[in-house]
Formats: C-alpha cells, sequence, structure tokens
C-alpha cells in the first residue's frame, strides 16, 4: 500500500471535516422519509475529481455520516456511510479512468447518490413507495451538487491543495 504524505491525510482531513461542515449548514428536511437535502455533496465530489477514487469514497461516507450521527440523523448514518461513498468514488473512479468530462463524472457520481438512496429506503428503512418521495428531491441535490462541485474544479485544480 502507498504511504500517504502528511499534506495528503491533512488535505483528505479537510475534506471531510468540509463535507460534514457542508452537510450540516443547509437542511432542508423531507417529511416523507425523515431525512434532509444539503450541499455536502459539492465539496465530496470535488474530493473525488481532484484526489482519487479512494478519498472520493472515504470523504463521501465518513463526512456526510459524521454530519447524520451529529445533527440526529443517526438512522440514517450507516446508509449515508454507503451511499455517499459510493457518490465520491464513482466520481473520483470516473474521472480516472474515464476520458468524460469531469462535469459529466459529477452528474453520474450525484445519481449513484439518489439511486442509492432510493434503494436504501425501499428495502431497508420504509417501501418503495414512500421511498419514491424522496427520489425526484435526491436526485435535484445530486445534480446541485454536481453543477458546484463542476464550477468549483476547475479553480481547486489549480491551486497547490493537491
Amino acid at each position: 500500500m502507498k504511504k500517504l504524505t502528511t499534506k495528503q491525510v491533512t488535505t483528505l482531513a479537510m475534506f471531510i471535516a468540509l463535507t460534514t461542515v457542508a452537510t450540516m449548514l443547509i437542511q432542508i428536511p423531507i417529511p416523507a422519509t425523515k431525512g434532509y437535502l444539503n450541499i455536502g455533496d459539492t465539496i465530496l465530489i470535488c474530493a473525488g475529481l481532484l484526489m482519487g477514487k479512494i478519498a472520493g469514497g472515504i470523504v463521501g461516507g465518513l463526512g456526510s455520516a459524521l454530519a447524520d450521527l451529529i445533527t440526529g440523523y443517526t438512522f440514517y448514518a450507516p446508509i449515508t456511510l454507503v451511499v455517499k461513498g459510493l457518490e465520491g468514488f464513482v466520481a473520483g473512479l470516473l474521472h480516472e479512468k474515464t476520458k468524460l468530462p469531469h462535469f459529466l463524472c459529477a452528474i453520474v457520481g450525484g445519481l449513484v447518490m439518489a439511486l442509492g438512496y432510493f434503494l436504501a429506503e425501499g428495502l431497508i428503512l420504509y417501501n418503495f413507495g414512500t421511498a419514491i418521495l424522496s427520489l425526484g428531491p435526491n436526485v435535484l441535490q445530486g445534480l446541485a451538487g454536481s453543477i458546484l462541485a463542476s464550477l468549483l474544479y476547475p479553480a481547486l485544480k489549480k491551486t497547490s491543495l493537491i
């Protein structure tokens, strides 16, 4: 396994913390599923695009699940760990392995998140009738996070951050 530098570990920790804060900063409740919309996707998708699939998965999973734990959405934390981890992983993987433009990698990551929550809510938490009520808002959240990440990514790429 490749050893991480102090700068890489610090950057990873910063992205985890920023994802947590961005997720907590604006929370718009979805009453039907007891979940909420947020802008944390922007940061975790940026992490995947900038640092790769593993970092995107770690930032997405840990940063978002930590926000759930802190804000009282504990029942969602295990699902969030997996779903948001996949979102960051997929965005990073596509960016690493394909020639797709970064904004398409971001959009696919955001749609993976919406589908992941739909499946988890339908199979684990509720039923598919209830889960369908959050699909639209989650698609909007994924697309909004993708668009914001796509706008932020080129500026961050030019810095010495990564």
